[in-house]
């Protein structure tokens, strides 16, 4: 029976869905504006439930209403004559659509744009645009419409047909039949990728191919449907603070839908399918609060919901998607650190210092390494001598107490500590407060050096006492005995050796002048250090403060450079004469200052401050130095008759002038100008150094009577025997008695042999002296011979300075001996002074090295430029032939 009955209720309700029916297409005659909320037409639906229905517009600017009024939601403008839409209508049977076209009215436009003058215009083809629905199940082909030009009635035309879905990118979706103009669709189109084509038709006639009509664009709009479900945007991490109130904003999910923009198609509606117990989330918005304040990341720091976003508004026909979005709880700093006793105990040696003591471990919830979590501690009760310091071991987060001054074992036996932990950041979120732990430290006992009865001492010492005066005494005591037995007592530092400290009983004692001026006294203290010494060699030190008090054992001095008074034309001058003393006050300043009784009366002096006088002079005096005498006392009257140096002089600027001085050029300026003739003149010398020292040949004058003492000869083999009687020979004045004369004979040389024993008078200090006998003739010559030629000058008929005295009677009678004598003196003295120099003029008569000559000589190579080795070998010369030998015995002759 409810089989039956359920069947027969199927049956009604198919029949009635069947039964709705409706035009399926709708021409509305409209104006070219269209204003928001007019009502553009009414679909007239028979038969159907209205409530099922759910009709909507494919052109966002319209929307459809429950009983079928097509309403503008915006302004709208209609292009060209037409615009087309359709409104899509789901029944069971599937998706039907009714096509709405909005025609505007040509003759209504004109009117109102022209204001009642009417006008004719010549009407041009131009179809709307033509709509097909995105992703159209088919079947295909599928005609769209028919495009006629208006040349049709007159001619017999054809249409052709180019653009995108024709002959472009995406190839063949459209085509167009050329002769009656239907434009078919071949396969669906997804809006997403193509949302509208636009293609040009051109009509030509069929037996002239001629055009008929203009180019016209044909544009085909592709209607959406619902066929993308909505995406998220973003990912789906959330974070958010623990402990938040209720209604708190945790985050927003973020979803698009790739369906036409202002339909239904993109509305979403976002929803929390689970965790409504903890979170909810706005429809429309996608923003997601807090429902509860109960949220502890503490006991859970992630939650995990699942979001639903649905388009059409969250229509049941609406497409759909899901995703999970992770909510992570920050952390706030609502758990305090906690200790893990409830006092803790260490125990330490007295007199230690710098040793860890204890470490103190703390826990705490929140979230590890950050300022939520780190600890500080802070020693609260305790520590008010400053013993202990207390730090965080940054890697374990514990309290590390440290010992920072020695504590006396005698004096303090336990130590009480509270250490408070708390955190970095302070505490939110909770009514929790900061710990406190107690500390017990236990000092133990153990022997020490002996302690100065206070760490330092002072005290008052008069500068300049005599020595050996007691100052007082210092001592020490034993910690544990309270004893100064077996104590001594010793300096560390005594920086001045002011003090002597007596070893048995610590006293202190003046050892050498103690002055309050000297560099050793500081802030007017002088300070000692002592250590005291026990039994068991333990030590002990302290400070004693020497407080110098002051003496008047110094007075004003005045100071000693001169004082520069500037001349002024008719007005006397004055300079300042600052005093100084070296003690302090009342032994110092202000101090007295005046001239003494016999003074000169050509200078005052005036008062100016407590250390400076002003000194004038008040007659006319001419510029110079003067020395003033000054009495200058302390305020004690200590002092004493003084000197001041005070120069009077013309100044430029507050300095003295030397003397009158008017613009002229500086000595800089000066040496400036004279270096370029400077420079000329070392030019100029250099010049006629070169003229004069230019390589020239001696000219020597051919004396007839010469005696043959000049041969020429150019060969090197023995030459012709020489008659010694030919060989005019000047006589030698010899006298036994004259000092610097010729002693026997000038020389007495036997050339045999290539040894020869010669005898030959030899100076000795300007003194020629005979029979010195020589078995080298090399060895005279080498010894010899700076004292015989190398500074011997012809002077009157004497070699100065060469030991001989020659009778100048002789050159007298014989003129032109003399003459030759002088010129071949003047050329060997040249030519030894430029050989020993090694001038280019007599390149040619310096030693050279030549190569082997051959044979045909007797002699060999003769010449006294001729190189005979490194040692100057003058042996050849007793071999040099029998030429030289006759000159030779020539010279000996008297």
């Amino acid at each position: 029976m409810d089989k039956v009955l359920l069947f027969t209720l199927c049956v009604l309700f198919l029949s009635c869905v069947e039964s709705c029916t409706f035009l399926p297409v709708l021409d509305v005659n409209v104006s070219k504006t269209i204003n928001r909320g007019d009502k553009v037409a009414k679909v007239e639906f028979k038969d159907c439930d209205m409530n099922s229905l759910h009709p909507l517009s494919t052109d966002p600017d319209f929307t459809i209403s429950l009983n079928g009024e097509i309403i503008a939601l915006t302004p709208v403008a209609v292009g060209g004559t037409r615009r087309t839409f359709f409104v899509l209508v789901q029944l069971d049977v599937g998706l039907k659509r009714v096509r709405v076209n909005l025609i505007c009215s040509l003759l209504q436009e004109e009117q109102e744009t022209n204001k009642g003058i009417l006008k004719r215009f010549k009407r041009r083809w131009s179809p709307p645009p033509f709509n097909i629905l995105e992703n159209d199940p088919g079947p295909y082909p599928k005609d769209i419409e028919e495009i006629t030009s208006d040349s049709a009635a007159t001619h017999n035309v054809y249409y052709t047909f180019s653009g995108p879905g024709f002959d472009e990118h995406p190839v063949g979706v459209f085509t167009l039949d050329r002769l009656t103009g239907m434009l078919t669709v071949h396969k669906p189109v997804d809006r997403e990728e193509f949302s509208s084509f636009t293609l040009i038709t051109n009509v030509y006639d069929r037996r002239t191919d001629a055009k008929t009509d203009d180019a016209l664009p044909v544009i085909i709009i592709v209607d959406d449907v619902n066929d993308n479900a909505p995406t998220f945007s973003d990912p789906l991490q959330i974070t958010t603070l623990e402990q938040s109130n209720a209604g708190t904003v945790v985050g927003k999910v973020n979803a698009t839908d790739r369906d036409q923009e202002g339909t239904s198609h993109v509305k979403i509606r976002y929803t929390l399918l689970d965790g409504l117990d903890k979170f909810s989330i706005n429809s429309e918005t996608g923003v997601i609060t807090t429902v509860t304040n109960s949220l502890d990341r503490e006991v859970k720091d992630k939650y995990l919901v699942t979001v639903q976003i649905k388009d059409m508004d969250g229509a049941v026909t609406g497409l759909s998607n899901t995703g999970t979005a992770t909510i992570t709880l920050a952390d706030i700093n609502d758990n305090p650190p906690t200790f893990t006793k409830a006092l803790y105990e260490a125990n330490i040696k007295e007199n230690e210092v710098d040793k860890l003591v204890l470490r103190i471990p703390v826990e705490d919830k929140d979230l590890i390494n950050t300022p939520n979590w780190v600890s500080k501690f802070i020693i609260t009760k305790g520590n008010e001598n400053g013993n202990f310091r207390i730090d965080t071991d940054p890697k374990t987060n514990e309290g590390l107490l440290y010992l920072t001054k020695p504590i006396n074992y005698e004096k303090t036996q336990k130590v009480n500590l509270e250490i408070t932990a708390r955190n970095v950041a302070e505490l939110t979120g909770t009514n929790a407060k900061w710990q406190t732990v107690p500390v017990a430290v236990a000092v133990s006992n153990i022997d020490e050096g002996p302690e100065f009865t206070a760490p330092t001492i002072r005290f008052n010492v008069k500068e300049n006492i005599p020595n050996g005066t007691l100052i007082g005494s210092y001592t020490a005591v034993d910690p544990e005995t309270k004893s100064s037995q077996g104590i001594t007592y010793y300096k560390i530092s005594d920086p001045g050796s002011w003090i002597n400290v007596e070893k048995s009983t610590g006293e202190l004692r003046v050892a050498n002048t103690i002055d309050r001026e000297s560099h050793f006294v500081q802030d007017g203290t002088y300070n000692l250090t002592m250590k005291a010494v026990d039994a068991s060699s333990k030590t002990g030190t302290g400070t004693v403060i020497i407080v110098v008090e002051d003496v008047n054992d110094n007075m004003p001095k005045l100071p000693s450079s001169e004082l520069v008074l500037c001349e002024k034309e008719g007005q006397f001058g004055s300079v300042l004469v600052v005093a100084q003393d070296n003690d302090q006050s009342p032994f110092s300043s202000p101090f007295i200052f005046s001239l003494p009784p016999d003074h000169d009366g050509k200078w005052t002096v005036t008062k100016y401050n407590d250390t400076t006088a002003t000194l004038s002079h008040v007659k006319d005096l001419p510029t110079g130095i003067y020395e003033v005498p000054v009495d200058v006392k302390d305020l004690q009257g200590f002092g004493k008759k003084q000197v001041v140096k005070v120069r009077i002089c013309q100044c430029r600027e507050g300095a003295c002038l030397a003397k009158d001085t008017s613009s002229s050029l500086g000595p800089l300026a000066l040496l400036a100008m004279l270096l370029p003739l400077v420079l000329l003149l070392l030019l100029a010398l250099l010049l006629i150094f070169f003229c004069v020292t230019k390589k020239e040949k001696m000219e020597f004058e051919d004396v007839g009577d010469s005696g043959g003492i000049l041969l020429k000869s150019n060969t090197e083999a023995p030459g012709e025997e020489v008659d010694s009687s030919l060989i005019t020979v000047p006589t030698l004045g010899v006298d036994s008695g004259v000092k610097d004369s010729f002693k026997g004979s000038m020389g007495n040389t036997g050339w045999q042999g290539n040894k020869s024993s010669s005898t030959m008078g030899v100076m000795d200090n300007g003194m020629y002296k005979s029979g010195v006998v020589t078995n080298n003739v090399h060895d005279y010559y080498s010894t010899q011979y700076d004292t015989q030629y190398g500074n011997q000058q012809f002077n009157g008929g004497q070699f100065v300075g060469g030991g001989v005295d020659f009778d100048s009677r002789y050159f007298a009678q014989n003129s032109g001996f003399h003459h030759l004598w002088q010129t071949n003196g003047r050329y060997l003295q040249q030519k030894l002074v430029s050989l020993g120099t090694e001038d280019e003029r007599y390149a040619d008569d310096i030693i050279h090295s030549y190569k082997f000559e051959g044979v045909g000589s007797a002699a060999g190579s003769v010449g006294c430029c001729s190189n005979h080795g490194e040692s100057d070998n003058l042996d050849f010369l007793n071999t040099i032939g029998p030429k030289f030998k006759t000159l030779a015995e020539v010279c000996k002759k008297t």
